[in-house]
């Protein structure tokens, strides 16, 4: 559903999903969540075969005929008995693989893309990361070169941070030239360490000019379509007056690309590609953004009218915003044609409405609705998958997202508001009961919360704050779970 909100705001026809396809599914999270959610059939391969087990499991828990498996790239293209498909989707790994697996990937997008189909990739790109790849490959250099045989990644990880924060506190004349980079060293030092060998210390690592990526697709025949990111899409809150007009004035589009990266010093690119565009007249265009459907997926006091762009922190209009926000506060489906209507009291135009839904999309507060039939022919994929992940939320947070077949994806929802849900589903109605079901579950395992970076240690402040953050739940997340029929 996400594709069909970019397209449409871009002007492009998009095809229907009847399969898809995501190349280094992780733990086949999104990918599960995705064929569960949706009536799309989901194929892909993860090399690490745990993973591709813990994907498989999941897969067995929602009963969808999602064929997840652990080839290498090669190995999965060469398969004889996968569909063509109407999407396919990278997400990060083209920054991290071979030049090899990248034609690997090449030439199976050319072969098993259908015409009108769909492409999503996302890679580390430059000029955002020109000014941090020397220190990356510095980093990575002490890792293999200084680390210790056999201590392990995370140490030799630690030590390479380590070694940096010294480096640059000799005042290094690269370090003068760029400022910020002691400040992301020290954000990095902060992260996840198994995130950080995935992300800095692979043995391939390569951001790549959005020029660069298109000479490598071209031969899959794919085309650009637009930006996978909806805040990018809102020129205002990314480009000054000045730079808008300096791109408007670039005829080639390709170009227009490249050049707008250096203006917001693009680091990080989710785009969408496709096999042979379709542009939609002003008519087609206009009448299908009126029948797309919509839903407030976050408490209507809890949306800020605050956004970040490239340029910075802006403010939405009130005037524009409330009376959009306060027609979709009862988290009924709504369409944007009768959010039009609802709003034109207010002398609120149809184009501030489809900026108004990119901007609230993009922050996580709206988003697009499936068909009723498509809800329908889900729900019984999603209340299996989702009995499973609140079952495996008793014993870790490692899973902070549910399906939703209202929007035919995921929905982040944390730990203890999962250990809630599980305690609803087995018949516990108040919010007391939840908290003291999801307490003995801690309690059982030695755990306690931390709040505001404080450990809570006797049973009787564990329990408070439960009760404290289940009332919440029932009073905030709970109506809109019901109406994304998770819970």
């Amino acid at each position: 559903m996400r594709v069909k909100l970019a397209f449409l705001n871009a002007s492009l026809a998009i095809p229907e999903f009847d399969a898809a396809c995501e190349l280094g599914f992780g733990q086949g999270i999104s990918a599960n969540i995705h064929a569960a959610a949706s009536v799309t059939s989901w194929h892909g391969t993860d090399f690490n075969p745990s993973q591709a087990g813990f994907a498989q499991e999941l897969t067995a828990a929602s009963g969808t005929s999602a064929n997840l498996c652990d080839d290498a790239f090669a190995d999965f293209a060469s398969r004889t008995d996968l569909p063509d498909f109407d999407y396919i989707g990278i997400h990060g790994i083209w920054s991290w693989i071979s030049d090899e697996n990248r034609a690997v990937i090449v030439d199976f997008i050319k072969k098993k893309l259908k015409v009108g189909g769909v492409l999503y990739i996302s890679y580390n790109t430059l000029p955002g990361w020109a000014a941090f790849a020397p220190m990356r490959h510095l980093m990575a250099e002490h890792a293999e070169i200084i680390g210790a045989e056999g201590t392990g990644i995370v140490s030799r990880i630690d030590g390479a941070l380590d070694f940096t924060e010294k480096l640059l506190a000799t005042t290094p004349a690269y370090a003068r030239s760029n400022p910020q980079i002691a400040e992301r060293i020290k954000t990095i030092k902060g992260q996840n360490r198994h995130y950080l060998a995935h992300e800095y210390f692979n043995r391939d690592w390569h951001p790549m000019h959005f020029a660069t990526m298109a000479d490598w697709l071209e031969p899959a025949k794919v085309g650009y379509a637009c930006s996978a990111h909806y805040l990018d899409h809102i020129d205002a809150v990314n480009l000054t007056a000045e730079q808008q007009a300096f791109l408007k004035e670039i005829p080639d589009p390709m170009f227009r690309e490249s050049t707008r990266d250096f203006m917001v010093n693009q680091q990080f690119r989710r785009d969408y590609w496709v096999k042979g565009a379709r542009k939609l007249n002003t008519l087609e265009q206009t009448e299908s953004l009126r029948a797309q459907k919509v839903m407030l997926t976050t408490h209507r006091a809890d949306v800020s009218l605050k956004v970040t762009g490239s340029l910075g922190e802006a403010s939405m209009s009130e005037a524009i915003y409330n009376p959009i926000l306060d027609f979709l506060a009862d988290h009924k489906t709504k369409t944007l044609g009768q959010i039009e209507q609802c709003v034109k009291e207010w002398g609120v135009p149809f184009i501030q409405v489809i900026q108004a839904a990119m901007l609230l999309a993009g922050g996580g507060n709206i988003a697009a609705v499936q068909e009723e039939t498509n809800i329908a022919k889900s729900k019984k994929h999603t209340e299996k998958l989702n009995a499973h992940l609140l079952n495996k939320a008793r014993g870790s947070n490692d899973i902070s997202y549910l399906a939703s077949p209202v929007t035919g994806g995921g929905v982040m929802v944390g730990r203890f508001q999962q250990l809630f849900l599980l305690a609803l589903s087995q018949g516990k109605k108040q919010p007391a009961e939840w908290a003291s079901q999801t307490w003995q579950i801690l309690a059982a395992q030695g755990q306690k919360i931390i709040k505001e970076g404080k450990t809570l240690d006797t049973p009787e402040e564990n329990l408070a704050e439960l009760a404290t953050q289940a009332i919440s739940f029932a009073n905030k997340q709970l109506p809109i779970l019901k109406a994304l029929q998770i819970a």
